[in-house]
């Protein structure tokens, strides 16, 4: 067996204890308690780190307490909680108040239908929902898809109104954060000794290629020891006073990891952005000299073909971490081109890292030299790197990636059988993601074996599209696949459908049209079929009945190619 180690030296073992207790008593004094954690990029509003800590435990006491002293549903240690908010400062109050009182928190993405949010609250068994004001009536839609009535509504749903505006209008007879914040606090955390560091305390949801998105139970204990395996692979800042620019969605792993809880850790402030345009990025960047940022492949397009990187003062960015998805090499030489004209000394690193676990990052120093690479393997990991026939592959050859370590996830929620194909007896778990590694120890994303599409860093299974699909009356079979965009940088979902009777040329067109319209009405903006939708006579499909999905791809291919051509003779 050939297994890989960190060239990064190990630390010692990460204290069992809570998460919480971990950043707010083992790393407390590391950094001035006055000194700015969060700042809203949209308001005059800033929360210190002592601040931060004040607003968490006095949530952690009013959600344990007070919610249920004031008509809401009773919240015990181990309840689920979902969180339903857009980047705001509302949401780290949120995420470490929750996880203070001792819940398991699951993250909902902010873009999710009534629909998607039904299915992850039923899935999780959620007892109560914090919900930012904005989202508020797509939760009271769920509701009333489960058949909950309006007052049982009310008992569960907490509208996260710290320091928010908006919630002034639309507070009426829900309970509200800001409530029972004011009602007292916790002496301290909820406690996690020991054993109990192995409880779940957050649940993202990472959608499956088989059906439908599968919880991810991360414990005290995983996440702890992913978030002390960090400071070995950090680069080291110019500045003496780091600010991260956070505007990744907070909901995703790489925002709950990498910007919330890793920035608290390290002591940088991050200046909180609700989206993401060039102009107002670059503007953030200047306002608020940010050193650095967490971005997405089609950020940084955005960033080199947009003229607002030359209108504002750039040179405090020191580097972008960009995850998610793949970054190309050729977008990662026009970046360089771009700050090099500007006179900005910034590397655009990549890591790598999915929803059960992290792993890689490259050092900023080697950002040109190993262009495409992820970087080196964190500390205290180990990697293999395995053949389809479960054999360690060659040196030099590509192999499946399994990783083993401290930040390794606990399993899927309820889903014995995908924990079990997921995760080996002796601990590795088997990432699905084909890599290599060379003589120097940068590994290298070659291709990814699970079939999920990632469209702007938004994980869409093709499963749960074909399945939508085919609730459509006239369509009887379907396959849903991703097509490479160069413009957009990103991934698109292409569906192919099978009508239930023969269509004319025509007909197939606007039939496509139709469908387009039906699916958009009923999935999140990432979840649409924005690669297009293609009718054919029949899905390719194995004598098992599994989808040929490279038939699909490579059908999508020539499909593009040719389109492209014929436009280029226009």
């Amino acid at each position: 067996m050939k297994i890989y180690t960190s060239p990064h030296p190990p630390t010692a073992p990460s204290p069992r204890e809570s998460l919480y207790t971990f950043l707010f008593q083992t790393h407390w004094s590391d950094h001035i308690p006055t000194t700015a954690a969060f700042i809203d990029s949209s308001t005059p509003n800033v929360i210190t780190r002592a601040e931060l800590k004040d607003a968490t435990l006095c949530l952690a006491h009013g959600l344990r307490s007070e919610h249920s002293r004031m008509g809401g549903v009773p919240l015990a240690r181990g309840d689920v909680v979902v969180i339903f908010s857009p980047n705001s400062l509302t949401y780290p109050v949120a995420l470490l108040g929750g996880i203070a009182a001792g819940l398991c928190i699951s993250l909902a993405s902010a873009a999710h239908t009534p629909r998607d949010l039904e299915y992850q609250w039923t899935d999780c068994r959620a007892k109560a929902i914090m919900v930012h004001p904005s989202l508020l009536h797509v939760a009271l839609m769920m509701f009333e898809r489960l058949d909950i009535s309006l007052a049982e509504a009310r008992r569960r749903i907490v509208l996260a109104d710290y320091a928010c505006a908006l919630a002034r209008q639309t507070a009426g007879e829900f309970i509200c954060m800001s409530d029972i914040m004011c009602k007292g606090s916790l002496e301290q955390e909820e406690r996690f000794d020991g054993d109990r560091a192995e409880e779940t305390t957050l649940l993202c949801y990472s959608s499956g290629t088989t059906g439908n998105p599968k919880g991810v139970e991360l414990t005290h204990s995983s996440l702890v020891g992913a978030l002390d395996s960090l400071p070995s692979s950090w680069p080291t800042f110019r500045s003496s006073s780091p600010r991260m620019l956070g505007l990744v969605p907070f909901y995703h792993i790489l925002g709950a990891m990498q910007v919330l809880m890793a920035e608290v850790l390290r002591g940088c402030a991050v200046v909180i952005a609700s989206g993401f345009d060039p102009v107002s990025f670059c503007r953030n960047v200047e306002t608020y000299k940010i050193t650095h940022a967490c971005i997405v492949p089609p950020i940084c397009l955005a960033l080199v073909m947009h003229p607002a990187m030359s209108q504002f003062d750039m040179t405090s960015l020191e580097y972008l971490l960009c995850g998610a998805a793949p970054l190309s090499i050729s977008l990662l030489t026009a970046f360089k081109e771009k700050v090099q004209a500007l006179g900005v000394d910034a590397a655009l690193i990549q890591g790598y890292g999915l929803t059960e676990t992290i792993g890689f990052l490259l050092p900023t120093r080697d950002w040109v030299r190993k262009a495409g690479s992820i970087g080196l393997l964190g500390s205290n990991y180990e990697a293999r790197l395995v053949s389809e026939s479960g054999q360690d592959v060659e040196e030099g050859s590509p192999g499946e990636l399994w990783l083993r370590g401290p930040g390794v996830f606990k399993g899927y929620l309820g889903n014995i059988e995908a924990t079990k194909a997921s995760i080996t007896e002796d601990g590795w778990f088997k990432t699905g993601d084909i890599l290599t590694v060379d003589s120097e120890g940068y590994w290298a994303v070659i291709d990814r074996k699970k079939e999920m599409i990632k469209y702007k860093g938004y994980q869409v299974a093709p499963a749960e599209l074909e399945s939508l699909l085919l609730e459509h009356p006239d369509i009887v079979d379907a396959g849903v696949v991703g097509i490479v965009s160069e413009e957009l940088a990103t991934e698109l979902p292409r569906a192919y459908v099978v009508h239930t009777r023969p269509l004319e040329l025509g007909m197939r067109r606007k039939f496509a049209t139709d469908v387009g319209k039906w699916v958009n009405d009923r999935v999140a903006r990432h979840k649409q079929l924005r690669g297009g939708i293609v009718v054919v006579d029949v899905i390719p499909k194995s004598p098992s009945g599994k989808i040929l999905r490279r038939i699909l791809r490579d059908q999508a291919e020539l499909e593009v190619k040719a389109a492209k051509a014929v436009k280029s003779k226009l």
